[in-house]
């Protein structure tokens, strides 16, 4: 280990963030074809189980046409709002009351589509029998409002239909004051013989969507816990492949960045779920075992949905009070889910009583700071060791060029002469990335950041840095493309990195030398996309890993280059 340290640790830094898919994305692989996982591969994925509808639609129509096309129940509370459509009673038309699409904008975030629209993205729930034979409820049903017409928290609403041959089909929906739907399917059977049906919920997205990252850091796609086993599916996996899984108890959906959409089947009850592409893609279960009706009686079958904004009280709420295991996870936290998530409650703890996301992000970084000052010193120490012997250094390698092994000989006896250990500087720093990477990941995905504001020109710190070098910063009326956007938070980062590189002992290989006199440049052009909130906050710790250095060095007398 040589005297650059601390970029050598920040480069492995780097190579945790860009390169983590290299290392772990293969054991996660193989991860998802274990533990009563089917693989089923070209036309043997067309055979969808429950065999439910055909997607027959090609042509598509605007989502305002849609959802008047058919006659509907509204859908209100506190946080969701839109619509239900009787035919198929099908929850086609969602959106967010308290989030906007875009800052500034009126406009909300809609989560749910209509299935004729481009966009289609929608949950149906219902019956099947063996070989489709009894007249079921399909997507095309029209379906009876049975009294109240409005579903909210304190109103639910039931839904009705008769096959007209003994068979009447019942759908009591509730909705609580946030995510969550409560649909309790019941059957009258008036005929003289017992029918089996099996009751199924499947969520239908017509396309992957065009936000969709594709970022080894973020899962977004296919996500579902089944006997206590996060399974994660990317879009492109289900493309391939039809993947099929059995299990007691569980839940499964569709994840997105900040939100999700998931259904959750009857607890203690053996379900097989699929994730599958035909036309559209699909996430769906079906109980194994039937539910039989008698001659003359009733039998029910509940499930319940989800379509939620991932805010982490919210969804830690819901895996607490609905018994639901491992819903929190529908967060992605990572890896280091035991750093990551802590780390969130420090961070929203520090926003409530700021009132600024940016100055939580501040505050926290100071703490980390803190907690890590007896490793970071320690380090340092060791570095302006490193740099005082450098110009010494620098004799005996041009004094032993042509003896490679009579060099390293003279450096170890300098090293013992001076009591410098070179991995010591290296070791806490080392110590310190999982942290780092924790709250790496736990910036970017939380919501709570979303459209935060921090000063001057930051007023999305989930967004990058609007400003450009190349416009000089908004003084020449022109739009940069994305790639030159280079903002003012990136520059002030790669300079607070130049300024620390320059605190350090420089590499005696004159190549590498070069190559680290890049480094700030080359991690300056790499980060300027990244959400703004991630740059302030690595600035923010340069800027303090900067002062605790200078402090040292000038402690122990070392000349700063």
């Amino acid at each position: 280990m040589d005297n650059k340290n601390v970029f050598v640790a920040i480069a492995l830094s780097m190579s945790v963030l860009l390169f983590w898919g290299a290392f772990f994305e293969t054991p996660r692989q193989e991860q998802k074809l274990s533990n009563n996982t089917k693989v089923e591969k070209g036309d043997q994925a067309n055979n969808i189980v429950p065999n439910l509808n055909p997607d027959i639609i090609k042509q598509k129509i605007s989502r305002e046409d849609s959802l008047v096309k058919s006659n509907r129940v509204i859908i209100e509370n506190d946080k969701v709002l839109g619509s239900l459509s009787l035919q198929g009673a099908i929850i086609d038309d969602l959106s967010f009351k308290n989030y906007r699409k875009e800052l500034g904008s009126d406009k909300k975030v809609v989560l749910l589509n209509p299935k004729e629209t481009e966009d289609g993205y929608f949950i149906e729930t219902g019956w099947t029998s063996v070989g489709n034979k009894i007249n079921v409820p399909k997507i095309d049903t029209i379906w009876q409002v049975k009294g109240n017409k409005i579903l909210n928290k304190d109103k639910p609403i039931t839904l009705e239909w008769n096959n007209n041959e003994g068979l009447i089909f019942k759908k009591i929906i509730e909705l609580d004051d946030k995510y969550l739907f409560r649909i309790r399917q019941e059957v009258s059977n008036k005929t003289n013989k017992a029918v089996e049906l099996y009751p199924y919920a499947q969520i239908t997205r017509n396309k992957k969507p065009d936000d969709v990252m594709g970022f080894y850091i973020l899962h977004e796609g296919f996500i579902g816990v089944f006997d206590g086993e996060l399974k994660e599916d990317d879009y492109d996996d289900i493309k391939e492949n039809k993947i099929s899984r059995e299990a007691n108890n569980g839940w499964l959906g569709i994840t997105d960045k900040y939100w999700v959409t998931a259904v959750v089947p009857p607890a203690d009850q053996n379900f097989k779920s699929s994730f599958l592409y035909k036309d559209t893609f699909k996430a769906n279960y079906i109980l194994n075992s039937p539910v039989k009706i008698n001659a003359n009686s009733n039998a029910n079958n509940q499930v319940r949905l989800f379509v939620a904004a991932k805010e982490v009280e919210t969804v830690d709420g819901y895996a607490e009070s609905e018994s639901i295991e491992k819903f929190d996870l529908t967060i992605d936290w990572g890896w280091f889910y035991f750093f990551t998530k802590p780390l969130f409650f420090v961070i929203d703890y520090l926003f409530k009583i700021s009132g600024n996301f940016g100055i939580a992000i501040v505050l926290i970084t100071l703490a980390i700071r803190i907690v890590f000052f007896p490793l970071a010193n320690y380090s340092f120490r060791s570095m302006a060791k490193m740099k005082a012997v450098q110009p010494e250094m620098t004799r005996l390698k041009e004094l032993h060029k042509e003896d490679k092994v009579k060099l390293q000989q003279e450096m170890m006896s300098l090293y013992k002469k001076e009591k410098i250990n070179p991995a010591s500087g290296c070791l806490p720093i080392l110590i310190q990335i999982p942290f780092f990477f924790a709250i790496y990941k736990m910036l970017f995905i939380s919501l709570e950041m979303r459209h935060q504001p921090f000063f001057g020109w930051i007023q999305d710190l989930s967004a990058k840095d609007p400003t450009s070098i190349f416009n000089l910063f908004g003084l020449i009326p022109w739009d940069p493309p994305s790639f030159l956007t280079i903002g003012i938070w990136p520059i002030l980062m790669g300079l607070t990195m130049y300024l620390q590189q320059k605190l350090n002992p420089a590499p005696v290989d004159p190549i590498q030398a070069k190559i680290f006199a890049f480094f700030p440049l080359m991690l300056t052009i790499i980060l300027a996309p990244f959400p703004s909130g991630l740059v302030v906050y690595w600035t923010i710790n340069n800027i303090l890993t900067i002062a605790q250095q200078w402090v040292i060095m000038k402690n122990t007398k070392v000349k700063t280059n």
